[in-house]
């Protein structure tokens, strides 16, 4: 989901859902939760929320630690850049 929102910040949310393949439902308490986990900030734009990704936040997992949100996406997308401006915060 992180990844879809990065790609294009001011999706719908059926949108998140369509590119994830869930419904809306769970797209809508998935991004509820990255919320208040600090993973992403939704404002609204006029009638649409647009979202920011935030790339610096660590990973929660034991197993991803040390690595950020920013390292998770640049690895999916192969994009070091993306991993990088995690780093740097």
């Amino acid at each position: 989901m992180l990844l879809c929102v990065s790609r294009d910040p001011s999706l719908l949310l059926r949108e998140i859902a369509d590119c994830v393949g869930i419904t809306e439902r769970a797209a809508h308490r998935i991004v509820c939760e990255l919320e208040s986990e600090g993973y992403l900030t939704r404002r609204r734009e006029g009638r649409r929320n647009v979202y920011e990704v935030h790339f610096e936040l660590p990973l929660r997992h034991d197993a991803e630690q040390g690595a950020t949100a920013g390292d998770l996406i640049g690895a999916l997308v192969g994009d070091r850049q993306t991993a990088l401006a995690g780093r740097r915060g």
